[in-house]
């Protein structure tokens, strides 16, 4: 005997699927209200932040190709200045280096770039402009050290024999010191300093060891030898001619140390 079918379970799971189509319908519909309420409330407020957020982005960017289009420029300008002063076109090389020079901050370019215009003043005999802009760099705390002791000795260089000489000393002492990269420069105008207070005690050899360096350049070292010798210090025992013998020192006669090891 069949069984009859069994309508309760089929009627429950479209039941089932009924209610569950329609939750899903309360749910979109719950969903879209809330969403709708969202903007209604917040809309125009979301907008402007997008808004805004999107102009930033664009300032951003438009920013960052000034600033590397900026950068680009200067750097052409700056070999066109060095190629200027290479055939000593003075006035073309300032031309090209006043702007560099005139921006705000202090990086090596701005900075180099004072550096060569009170240069290039000095060679016009604008002795007063050149000694502003090393000052401006010898002054400037935020600019590389280098270059802050390269426009120390390029002011003091430039004034000397205007300024008092305690003051040379002050000045430049702290560079005046073996090791120093200016200490040839420098160390000679402290000695030259010192002479004119009637220090030869301590010019003496501070000119002996100038003399021995041999970073130094050349002729300096020669000044500074001779100098040396003047005030009695002997600066000469490790110079040596292209045959490894002490200049100013008789040779050793051949065989001579060997008479000396017989007896």
């Amino acid at each position: 005997m069949a069984l009859p079918p069994d309508t309760t379970s089929a009627s429950s799971a479209r039941d089932a699927a009924q209610r569950e189509v329609f939750m899903r319908e309360v749910d979109d519909a719950v969903r879209q209200d809330q969403l709708e309420g969202f903007m209604s409330r917040y809309g125009k407020a979301v907008l402007a932040i997008l808004v805004i957020g999107l102009l930033a982005l664009g300032g951003w960017i438009y920013w960052d190709h000034r600033q590397t289009r900026a950068r680009e420029e200067q750097a052409e300008a700056y070999v066109q200045a060095l190629d200027a002063l290479q055939v000593d076109n003075l006035d073309v090389a300032k031309a090209k280096l006043a702007p560099i020079a005139a921006a705000s901050g202090s990086d090596a370019n701005a900075t180099s770039a004072r550096l060569l215009l009170g240069g290039i003043a000095l060679r016009q005999d604008r002795k007063a402009d050149a000694l502003k802009l090393f000052r401006q760099v010898a002054g400037d705390s935020s600019a590389p050290q280098p270059m802050r002791d390269l426009a120390t000795v390029r002011e003091v260089g430039a004034d000397f024999d205007a300024m008092k000489p305690q003051d040379v000393v002050d000045r430049l002492k702290p560079l005046a010191v073996p090791g120093n990269p200016w200490f040839g420069v420098a160390g000679e105008m402290v000695g030259m300093a010192y002479l004119k207070q009637g220090k030869q005690d301590q010019a003496g050899p501070l000119f002996a060891a100038i003399a021995k360096d041999e970073s130094a350049e050349s002729g300096l070292r020669s000044r500074a030898r001779q100098l040396a010798a003047v005030l009695g210090i002997d600066a000469v025992d490790d110079i040596v001619d292209d045959k490894g013998q002490p200049i100013g020192k008789p040779a050793a006669k051949p065989g001579a140390d060997d008479a000396e090891a017989g007896e």
